[in-house]
């Protein structure tokens, strides 16, 4: 009596498709954004601007003759330094922020904060004022949204002070004697 053996290969026909595989960040996001460079902060801009988009769309709203390789070279490295990431989708990369515009600004203002104003963000918000960065306008606007956000945190600390002060219930109904 013969034996056959299954080797584990498979010869049916057989279709293999990815539709959204999503990368996620690799790194922390402490890499310091005063180290990119002039092209990756265009490139960095333009996923900002866009949203999500491919390396061949980044290319194109660039006003650079690069190559697609170029490209996706700098996509690489901002995925690697947290500030990209991307998702498979028919075949193709896409990319979108990993970090708001917003985020990465607050820290490149905390490294400058630290170098050039002993960590002083009063100093530095002088300095903009004396250099007419910051106008009265835009002050008061930034008055009115830390005000906010103070009673919108005091709010969610009496909150948290209330959960805790209150009976942890254990589920049962209490009998009168």
């Amino acid at each position: 009596m013969k034996k056959i053996y299954r080797l584990g290969l498979d010869i049916r026909p057989r279709c293999d498709v990815t539709v959204g595989n999503i990368m996620g960040r690799n790194t922390k996001p402490d890499h310091d954004p005063a180290e990119l460079g002039e092209l990756e902060r265009g490139v960095l801009a333009t996923v900002w601007r866009l949203g999500s988009a491919t390396a061949e769309e980044i290319r194109e709203k660039l006003d650079r003759p690069l190559t697609d390789s170029t490209i996706r070279t700098v996509l690489r490295r901002l995925e690697a330094k947290g500030y990209v990431a991307h998702a498979l989708e028919n075949r193709s990369f896409t990319y979108r922020p990993a970090e708001s515009r917003q985020r990465v600004a607050g820290r490149a203002a905390r490294r400058i904060v630290d170098w050039f104003c002993e960590g002083s963000v009063e100093a530095l918000l002088v300095g903009m004022v004396d250099q007419k960065v910051l106008g009265r306008g835009e002050l008061q606007r930034l008055a009115a949204r830390i005000a906010e956000a103070e009673e919108m945190d005091a709010a969610t600390r009496e909150k948290a002070g209330k959960d805790k002060t209150a009976k942890p219930r254990s589920g049962k109904k209490e009998v009168g004697r």
